[in-house]
């Protein structure tokens, strides 16, 4: 992808896998709060969750999560059914993507994550 503005600093890391713990609306709010903490990344609003509600096919059922934060923000995507989670850690700061990625894998108690950084 060409970078069209290389004078604004961005960094997005995705991270996805297969969870092992039980989630809901509550553990989403705790991560938001886990990993941003352990970032050093701030937030300027509270965490938004929503739950699909039976909304969709069953197999996408679970829950959309974002944090906003002052440099960006941070997107999660729960299905329920698969136990599977899609992150995307959007900053205009740096962050140790590593630590970020071991956060994730630690508190979701994925086996095996995928990530990528773009």
């Amino acid at each position: 992808m060409k970078n069209l503005a290389p004078d604004i600093f961005r960094k997005r890391l995705q991270v996805e896998g297969y969870f092992t713990i039980e989630v809901n609306e509550q553990t989403l709010i705790d991560f938001f709060a886990f990993i941003t903490s352990h970032l050093s990344l701030k937030t300027y609003g509270q965490p938004i969750v929503h739950a699909t509600s039976g909304a969709g096919k069953d197999e996408n059922q679970g829950y959309d999560a974002f944090v906003p934060l002052i440099d960006s923000g941070i997107y999660i995507a729960i299905w329920q059914q698969q136990q599977f989670l899609s992150l995307i850690i959007y900053t205009c700061k740096d962050f140790p993507e590593d630590k970020a990625i071991a956060l994730t894998q630690s508190y979701f108690k994925v086996d095996t994550v995928a990530h990528s950084l773009f």
